[in-house]
């Protein structure tokens, strides 16, 4: 059955449960991968930034993995909707949040930033491996490329920072947003796990929401499998 707690945290509420723990240690691992590899790297630490590089493209692949085969908030297939579907969460933030029945998940707007920022992520761990400074600093797919293409990827991968630093604020600021004019909390359920709601009113998802969930020991497969996956490409170097 769905875990959801009728009596609520307070009157007319009820406290459902949203992210599982694998998306919720996803998504704080990442937060101090990112933060890391950046501090590295102004400090001048490559051996860390590197490092922390290859921890956030295991984490990515993790992710693409647990949206596929993962518990059913988890899975793009719930949060990945149309132009049609972003336009009418667009229109119902302007409705007063009683009238707006709450969201398990990531809303329209939302399943579409963590795409992209996923993409991004993606591009910028990817491009990482065949960085140079014609220096000291070789990513280890160097030898792999053309000094063009190197040159290419490693512009590119310093131009990619400053749109991961624009996607991340953006992100903020909407957490932001939905906080002081929604009244929505959105970092607690990711703390948590949880999410408050209205009782009585029907959640977004919440009757199609499967009894089963993929547990601890599908999400353990799936980050060895992308540990597994980095490690032999970084093998092949």
């Amino acid at each position: 059955m769905n875990d959801v707690d009728t009596q609520g945290p307070s009157a007319g509420q009820q406290s459902v449960t949203v992210w599982d723990l694998p998306v919720r240690l996803f998504h704080w691992l990442l937060v101090i991968s990112i933060a890391t590899s950046w501090a590295a790297a102004e400090l001048g630490w490559m051996r860390i930034h590197f490092l922390s590089g290859y921890t956030i493209l295991t984490l990515l692949l993790f992710r693409l993995g647990w949206g596929i085969v993962g518990s059913y908030p988890a899975r793009f297939a719930t949060f990945i909707g149309g132009p049609r579907a972003a336009l009418e969460h667009l229109r119902e933030l302007r409705l007063p949040p009683d009238r707006v029945p709450p969201v398990l998940g990531h809303n329209p707007l939302g399943g579409w930033m963590v795409v992209t920022l996923l993409l991004v992520l993606l591009a910028q761990a990817g491009s990482g491996l065949f960085t140079s400074d014609d220096i000291m600093v070789d990513g280890p797919f160097v030898d792999l490329a053309s000094n063009t293409a190197v040159k290419t990827l490693s512009t590119t991968h310093r131009l990619l920072f400053d749109l991961i630093f624009v996607l991340v604020a953006t992100h903020v600021a909407v957490i932001a947003a939905y906080l002081v004019i929604r009244r929505e909390n959105l970092i607690r359920p990711m703390i948590t796990g949880r999410k408050t709601v209205p009782a009585g009113m029907a959640a977004e998802g919440l009757a199609k929401m499967p009894a089963r969930r993929s547990g601890l020991l599908s999400a353990t497969l799936v980050f060895c499998t992308a540990a597994a996956l980095v490690v032999l490409l970084l093998g092949t170097a």
